[in-house]
């Protein structure tokens, strides 16, 4: 038997990364039951995902969209025939594909592929990320036949569609399990050396990168190690005189933070739907700082749902330029027992089963559909 789906999903990492995980999700599923599974992507090739779909191995097909202005303004009429134009296109690679369900993780470039399967008939599927719904998810969740979320408590939020099923956000399985003794082993890290690591996202924070460069240059801080992913796009100049503190190692891009995340006794990180379930699924102990200009704020939503429930602390972006997150850090450091309390709390909130949850849900629904 050959299963058939059609995805969309992109603009930034936050989409495309839930994306891809589903797509392997169900191929994984579909071979383990001896079907074959073919999968369609639609987004813009030259948005992000046109780059990191095809590298993924997964077949991608351009269509025309346009975001939707916030405020009345004659850009909303140029959008609304993009979004004609690329919804034209999805209904004739439906036509062509015949999927079994349309699934979205949100952004603008999904418009199109829901508007045209709402049309057709193909069932329609979302998966929302974070704590605080993106616009075109909540807009398109209204007689959706299922809504999956990766925070707990948004079916009033999703009220509208036929079935809500908290799945949590997926992530890599290698994440759970990890101790803090046998991570700083791996990383070959000193007994009784404390470690801070520091990530901003994929793309850096210059707000997270200045704090430890100041900190790391601090007397006090002389016997802390700190690691710091600076991010592939870093915008911060990084000296002569950082590159020689000997306690600061830093690194474009971190392969395995599950490994640092675990290790350290204080991780600063940023608060993304994603960097949230890579919290919960290593345990680790986060001060969470929301990126600010996250739509909607909804960072902030991400990190106060983990710090509500005691796993984890949040420092806003602008406390720390402000010079605060150094007392909260030191704070941190100096309580081991602290440390445990926020590490426990951390785990206890992570969805082991996100996989099976995810693959249960769509067959659930396609089986309530049929």
């Amino acid at each position: 038997m050959e299963r058939r789906f059609m995805i969309t999903g992109g603009g930034t990492s936050g989409h495309i990364n839930p994306a891809l995980a589903i797509a392997d999700l169900l191929k994984a599923d579909s071979e383990a039951n001896g079907d074959v599974c073919r999968i369609i992507f639609t987004g813009k090739k030259n948005g992000l995902e046109g780059e990191l779909v095809p590298k993924a191995g997964y077949e991608f097909r351009d269509v025309e969209s346009l975001p939707m202005p916030y405020k009345p303004t004659p850009k909303i009429l140029k959008a609304m025939s993009a979004n004609r134009r690329g919804k034209k296109q999805c209904l004739a690679i439906i036509e062509e594909f015949k999927p079994e369900c349309v699934i979205s993780t949100g952004g603008y470039v999904s418009a199109p592929l829901i508007m045209a399967a709402k049309k057709a008939g193909i069932p329609v599927m979302i998966h929302e990320a974070n704590a605080f719904p993106g616009r075109a998810n909540k807009l398109f969740s209204k007689g959706s036949a299922l809504v999956m979320t990766g925070f707990p408590g948004q079916e009033q939020i999703f009220s509208k569609a036929r079935s809500v099923v908290y799945t949590g956000n997926p992530v890599r399985s290698n994440m759970f399990g990890r101790t803090k003794e046998g991570s700083r082993k791996e990383l070959e890290i000193e007994p009784g050396r404390k470690l801070v690591f520091i990530m901003g996202g994929s793309l850096g924070s210059a707000t997270l990168t200045n704090f430890v460069f100041d900190m790391a240059k601090k007397e006090e801080f002389r016997d802390i190690q700190f690691v710091l992913s600076v991010g592939k796009h870093n915008s911060v100049e990084i000296k002569d005189d950082v590159l020689g503190i000997p306690n600061l190692e830093i690194k474009d891009y971190i392969d395995r933070p599950d490994l640092y995340m675990s290790a350290a006794d204080c991780s600063i990180l940023r608060a993304g739907a994603v960097t949230c379930a890579e919290i919960t699924a290593t345990g680790a102990c986060a001060i969470m700082v929301p990126y600010p200009y996250a739509a909607h704020d909804h960072q902030t939503y991400n990190a106060n749902s983990l710090a509500s429930k005691g796993a984890g602390i949040v420092v806003s972006d602008d406390d720390v330029k402000a010079g605060k997150l150094e007392a909260v850090l030191t704070g941190l450091l100096n309580d081991p027992a602290r440390q445990e309390e926020i590490r426990k709390a951390s785990a206890g909130l992570a969805v082991k089963d996100t996989g099976k949850r995810i693959t249960d849900a769509i067959k659930t629904a396609l089986g309530n559909n049929a």
